[in-house]
């Protein structure tokens, strides 16, 4: 299921828009605030279409957007009440792919959104992201504290699994999604196999090693990574 994040202020819009796209068979997660928004950049980033008012309160969408851009090429379609030629040329020079002025016909925008989510996934992740206080820098394998000194130093599996949950930031991944992905169709680890490696990222980032703030098991279907 294409995943989209829809960030609107207007509660009424963003309920009506939601409830097309899920009708649509979307999975939609929406937010009202820019400001949230800004601080889970790299969430959106991992989704397959942001759709961004740019009127938003607190930080407007363009600085979302430019935020978002230094996660991933994820397919941005800006929805604004200003519709002139200056606003979409400064929309689309922020890193949107495609602009809606409001009002508009809902055909339109469901048109735009198929259009958009057909774009080829170009998810990129920066070598190094933030967990928490720490961070990880996928080329070393070394996680490091606020100051830059090195803690601890991955195995390339446990890089390769760290990889995989930064590029799904939010989501959740199955048990069998993160196995045929991580150890291929030739290795028959358990699901165990996969707790232990949450566990051992937990000691690590988290403060709390039964509870993850950051790495989540979900019981019966998967695990995910937030960012806070």
């Amino acid at each position: 299921m294409k995943r989209i994040y829809l960030v609107e202020d207007e509660s009424v819009l963003l309920d009506s828009i939601k409830m097309n796209l899920s009708y649509e068979g979307y999975e939609v997660i929406g937010y009202q605030s820019g400001h949230l928004a800004f601080e889970k950049a790299a969430e959106l980033a991992s989704s397959d279409l942001v759709i961004l008012d740019v009127m938003l309160p607190g930080v407007n969408g363009i600085e979302v957007c430019k935020e978002i851009r230094k996660y991933s090429e994820v397919p941005i379609l800006f929805l604004s009440a200003k519709g002139m030629t200056s606003d979409r040329v400064i929309g689309l020079k922020a890193g949107a792919n495609d602009y809606l002025p409001k009002p508009f016909d809902l055909e339109e925008l469901l048109l735009k959104v198929k259009i958009l989510l057909a774009i080829p996934s170009k998810k990129t992740i920066h070598n190094v992201i933030n967990i928490g206080n720490k961070s990880i820098d996928f080329n070393t394998f070394e996680v490091l504290d606020s100051q830059g000194k090195s803690l601890h130093v991955f195995s390339k599996r446990e890089v390769d699994l760290l990889h995989l949950f930064a590029e799904n930031i939010g989501k959740v991944l199955s048990r069998d999604e993160i196995l045929d992905k991580i150890w291929g169709m030739d290795q028959f680890p358990t699901p165990r196999t996969i707790d232990n490696y949450i566990l051992s990222y937990r000691k690590i980032f988290e403060a709390d090693h039964k509870e993850g703030k950051f790495f989540h098991s979900i019981r019966g279907v998967g695990y995910k990574l937030t960012l806070g």
